[in-house]
């Protein structure tokens, strides 16, 4: 592997201070990823990056060398012409930068174009970001599309390296192979390196998947607040929840197949909740089942219904 450290540059002033900060408060400041790559269903973790470099005072702390991570024939950026000229360029970036939360509390977030090339030589390069600012917690958020209706509570998966930091969360997968990502293989790694980590991937209606679904980014950046004890002022997200709201429920109005294809699934979602004896799917119980119970379960409820059709 080529050496990790020459794909990115620290900015001198700002590592500084993110050192000053953690010599102060006695532990290093959380990381928090949401890099464009394979799959983020209605855009939840790139609203969600908007939202905090918008709302919440940022700094760039690191920026990678995307010419050397880019595969620009296979994902070519975007180019402006006006009339006579070429008037812009959208230029790949990943970056680090150190935002303040709504409180000052200092974290990173990593986010722009996932590498096409070099995925481990960049993870290692996290990981040296991870042990240069004593980084004690890793958490990335993306959306992934799921057959559930946007009319029913926003559900998500997380997964972490330890189990302990996913206990409050019920699973919804057993074992599966799924493409790989580069948030999936940082979060492995760091793992394997004794570092926690964890993530959150938003439960998007697959019929909004293509579309800014607000509500996902919510979701995701509530669950990073309960997970880290930042204030992400995810308030500032509800009028931009409430208009997509507003608009679905224009073209599901308007739409026979749609609105057929939105009833089918309230009808699945509440039929299997109520096989497992609770309204709805995030609803909190003493007696969670497991994530075997609940495959289990929900195999039995499918199995079910093709016996009554």
């Amino acid at each position: 592997m080529l050496e990790p450290s020459e794909i990115y540059e620290l900015d001198a002033v700002v590592a500084a201070e993110v050192d000053a900060r953690a010599a102060a408060q006695g532990s290093g400041p959380v990381l928090v990823h949401a890099v464009r790559g394979f799959v983020d269903a209605g855009s939840a973790g790139q609203l969600a990056v908007d939202h905090l470099v918008t709302e919440l005072d940022a700094q760039r702390l690191a920026t990678f060398d995307a010419d050397q991570l880019v595969d620009y024939r296979s994902r070519r950026p975007t180019m402006t012409f006006d009339g006579h000229t070429w008037a812009s360029y959208d230029e790949p970036r990943l970056v680090v930068d150190m935002v303040r939360d709504a409180d000052g509390v200092p974290f990173l977030l990593m986010h722009g174009s996932e590498p096409d090339v070099q995925w481990e030589r960049y993870v290692a390069a996290v990981q040296q970001i991870v042990e240069r600012f004593d980084v004690p917690l890793t958490v990335g958020v993306h959306g992934i599309p799921m057959g559930l209706p946007h009319t029913r509570p926003t559900s998500l998966t997380a997964h972490a390296t330890r189990p302990e930091l996913v206990a409050d969360h019920p699973s919804w997968f057993g074992t599966v192979q799924v493409p790989a990502s580069v948030g999936a293989l940082l979060e492995l790694r760091l793992g394997e390196a004794g570092h926690d980590a964890m993530g959150f991937a938003v439960h998007v209606p697959h019929y909004l998947a293509q579309s800014q679904y607000p509500q996902a980014s919510i979701a995701a950046l509530r669950a990073v607040e309960r997970a880290t004890g930042l204030e992400l002022r995810t308030g500032e997200l509800d009028a931009a929840a409430t208009a997509a709201t507003l608009e679905i429920e224009r073209q599901v109005a308007e739409s026979d197949e749609v609105r057929s294809l939105v009833h089918a699934l309230e009808e699945q979602y509440d039929a299997f909740s109520r096989s497992i004896g609770r309204t709805s799917l995030l609803a909190p119980t003493s007696d969670l089942p497991t994530a075997d119970e609940l495959g289990a379960e929900f195999e039995r409820f499918l199995a079910s219904q093709a016996d009554d059709s």
